[in-house]
């Protein structure tokens, strides 16, 4: 029975509430890492890192120190220094580790910590009263859907790179409508599962 509430939990986070296809939220990385399928690989990569342990973290300072001593008005500032701390220590792993994914990630490695899907995540959970384990597979499950939608736009925009198409439409206008047309795709999912 657990099993199967945490597995409708991960495949609605992946594909029914999909956080960039169905919910909006973290559209400027998706936009601006998707040009390249490497870079896109890392990214979500590390946002899978960051949302996973970013819902376990404010699951804990939400149920042990936000609520017990009634300032759950700092819920954002709190969520946010969570989100920053981790977005950090992930740069200097992947620093050590991989120059280079470093370089091809640029700017919106650091920008992971304004990602409001990995906020949402986490405001999220704790709107939706998920338990300890529920917040991990939600965060998990939306690390995983996020790099699923940036992966396949990485692999149109690529193949649009080769073809021809009108000179107005290349860059982001056409990622726009590339995003719609998946987000379309992904709304079809939506009677899969319900949350």
């Amino acid at each position: 029975m657990l099993f199967t509430k945490l597995f409708i939990i991960f495949l609605s986070a992946v594909l029914v509430h999909n956080y960039v296809l169905n919910r909006f939220l973290g559209i400027c990385p998706f936009l601006g890492v998707s040009k390249n399928s490497s870079a896109a690989f890392g990214m979500g990569m590390a946002v899978i890192f960051v949302m996973t342990i970013a819902s376990m973290a404010t699951w804990l300072i939400q149920h042990y120190l936000l609520i017990p001593f009634n300032i759950t008005f700092l819920q954002t500032i709190t969520f946010i220094l969570v989100i920053a701390t981790l977005v950090q220590f992930v740069e200097m792993v992947i620093a050590k580790t991989s120059p280079a994914l470093q370089q091809a990630l640029g700017i919106f490695l650091p920008l992971i910590t304004t990602n409001c899907a990995v906020l949402g995540v986490a405001t999220i959970n704790s709107d939706s009263n998920l338990d300890f384990i529920g917040s991990i597979v939600n965060g998990l499950g939306a690390g995983v859907g996020f790099t699923i939608a940036l992966l396949l736009m990485s692999a149109i925009r690529e193949r649009l790179d080769i073809i021809d198409i009108p000179e107005c439409m290349k860059g982001i206008p056409i990622a726009f409508i590339i995003a719609g047309l998946m987000s379309l795709a992904f709304m079809g999912f939506t009677g899969l599962v319900s949350q």
